[in-house]
């Protein structure tokens, strides 16, 4: 009992990429730049979804929630990574990486079931237009967001609750650049089944059943637009959608190699580097390929900084 407490005296050791100097050096000046951007595009979506009455609508609601989603799951990770990355000491302490591992998984988890909720308002958008003023009412926007938000905490407090109850026998070499709770079951000494069963079902349910719901939205909305026989009306109405499905397979392409793998499968570096992808580079994603592809933000932006350009 003595080794298993071990680690919550003296915390782990977040490698990283310490094995490789002058990549980590290369990493922390792109994570870093990465992370000033993604907080500056994801910010920037919430004022002008907030300020501009034009944008008053469900879809950019939901892109507002995706936007704060991302700016706390990156915030959860991005710093920490970078101050380890930045110091010869690899140190974590237990309770921080703790900390880390709920708030992390808790954020991922609610980005899923948002990302569904978006397809679902982009398929009575496409699909049922006369009627979606009707269908996405203001009370179902947010019903559906705090759904998405209160999923993630209560799947973070099952998931991170049975993984920190696994005793790690003093193993403090934590080889990965955040604490995860597939990274964290590897330490454990002990018979992880249950825990891997339990995170192969939970990972259905947020991973698989989503991509199916959204899968089958964009069948409906395939179906939907073929039937347009204007060329400029299919263009606007296929525009509406492919920024979501853009998002959608970065982040669940990513994030499903992650968590449907073996949790003692042996993929060092290419788990790093997929963790990377899904924590840093998508969350950044979100803003640039929302407003290069999309002209009511292009120009609620123009006119939020024009307006601010001529009041000063």
């Amino acid at each position: 009992m003595e080794e298993s407490n071990s680690s919550s005296e003296k915390g782990f050791l977040l490698l990283g990429f310490s094995d490789q100097p002058q990549l980590e050096r290369i990493l922390f000046v792109i994570i870093l730049l990465f992370y000033i951007l993604n907080l500056l595009g994801n910010i920037a979506i919430i004022l002008v979804s907030f300020l501009d009455p034009k944008l008053h609508t469900p879809m950019y609601f939901f892109l507002s929630n995706l936007s704060c989603v991302d700016i706390c799951f990156t915030t959860s990770v991005a710093p920490q990574l970078l101050v380890t990355m930045n110091k010869k000491d690899k140190n974590m302490s237990y309770g921080g990486c703790v900390a880390q591992l709920y708030v992390a998984t808790g954020l991922g988890s609610s980005e899923c079931i948002l990302l569904a909720v978006m397809a679902y308002d982009r398929y009575a958008a496409v699909c049922r237009p006369l009627y979606y003023t009707t269908i996405v009412h203001p009370q179902l926007c947010a019903s559906l967001a705090s759904i998405a938000w209160l999923s993630g905490l209560i799947t973070s407090l099952i998931q991170c609750s049975l993984t920190v109850r696994l005793p790690l026998c003093g193993h403090r070499k934590l080889d990965h650049i955040f604490c995860e709770v597939p990274v964290l079951i590897k330490l454990a000494c002990v018979d992880t089944t249950f825990n891997e069963v339990e995170l192969f079902v939970a990972s259905v349910i947020f991973l698989i059943i989503p991509v199916s719901l959204i899968l089958v939205s964009y069948a409906f909305i395939t179906r939907a637009v073929l039937k347009i026989k204007s060329t400029a009306g299919r263009s606007k109405a296929f525009g509406t959608c492919s920024s979501h499905l853009l998002v959608v397979i970065i982040f669940y392409g990513t994030i499903i190699f992650m968590y449907l793998q073996p949790a003692k499968s042996s993929s060092k570096n290419q788990g790093k580097f997929v963790s990377l992808f899904y924590t840093i580079v998508t969350p950044l994603l979100n803003p640039i390929i929302y407003t290069l592809r999309n002209k009511d933000v292009k120009g609620a932006m123009r006119t939020l900084v024009m307006g601010n350009a001529f009041s000063s």
